[in-house]
């Protein structure tokens, strides 16, 4: 098998990149620095949080701390969302977490009859269990207002969910406090 090698020039000390450029190939036998048109990240807007929450609600309501606030520098821009949650809930009951765009739901499962519409949902065992409730998903806000990006959640009436532990809570080494965070990237379209 022949093994084909490219000609490049050698990059010296004197070759840069300025400000969004990337190293390309120009031609079979050539390469310099380019300018990248477009996938640049423009911006990250993260929220961290680590103490704890509840909730008894049955409907979705808003995660406290778990929001971010970020303004797109052009409307063709796109927002990369990850979400990273630390939930446990009351034994034999369930949970389910939705991610909004200042008050519309924007990831989430199809509609089908009763069920609930979210991005995560389970159903515990017993009290010393948690979850992780992840989200990555690529929006298209179309605006350079400032928008929020946050996390809802609901409980199984009779239930109560909380954010960064478990339910029993103990006092012992197997019992977890967890950190929870929402980052946004800007990408440049």
């Amino acid at each position: 098998m022949a093994i084909t090698t490219l000609n490049n020039r050698s990059i010296n000390r004197s070759d840069t990149a300025a400000s969004g450029q990337l190293w390309t190939a120009t031609s079979a036998t050539a390469s310099d620095f380019q300018a990248v048109s477009a996938g640049k990240v423009l911006q990250v807007v993260t929220t961290v949080k680590t103490d704890t929450d509840s909730t008894t609600s049955t409907s979705f309501n808003d995660i406290t701390g778990m929001s971010v606030a970020i303004t797109p520098a052009a409307t063709s821009s796109k927002v990369l969302v990850f979400v990273n949650v630390h939930s446990g809930w009351s034994n034999a009951y369930s949970t389910s977490f939705s991610l909004v765009r200042d008050s519309t739901q924007i990831y989430m499962g199809d509609a089908s009859s009763s069920r609930t519409r979210a991005f995560y949902g389970g159903q515990t065992k017993e009290n010393r269990q948690s979850f992780t409730a992840g989200a990555v998903y690529v929006d298209s806000p179309s605006t350079t207002s400032s928008t929020t990006y946050k996390v809802q959640w609901l409980v199984e009436s009779g239930a109560t969910a909380y954010i960064n532990r478990d339910a029993g809570n103990a006092d012992a080494a197997y019992s977890t406090m967890s950190a929870s965070s929402i980052t946004v990237m800007e990408i440049g379209a």
